[in-house]
């Protein structure tokens, strides 16, 4: 699994209990082997895409926050390509 994918999945895992979106993009990417973020972006709803503008934020803000530098830069590949659909 591409890297971004990775981190994004492991986020996405603490948002399968409170709400169906979260839970919807979690099993996505844990059932399907995407090559890369865009294949991954390119299927997205415009409510899935909405909904990982918001918590793609708080992730890489917190990332920085703990110093956690690849982590952010990984996440914010995903974040850019969301931006431009």
């Amino acid at each position: 699994m591409d890297q971004s994918l990775g981190y994004l999945r492991e986020i996405l895992s603490g948002h399968t209990g409170q709400d169906a979106v979260g839970k919807r993009l979690y099993a996505r990417l844990s059932k399907k082997n995407y090559p890369d973020e865009t294949a991954f972006v390119d299927e997205l709803t415009a409510e899935e895409n909405d909904y990982l503008n918001n918590i793609l934020k708080e992730a890489i803000d917190y990332s920085d926050q703990e110093k956690d530098y690849e982590r952010s830069k990984q996440l914010n590949e995903v974040y850019e390509l969301l931006m431009t659909y």
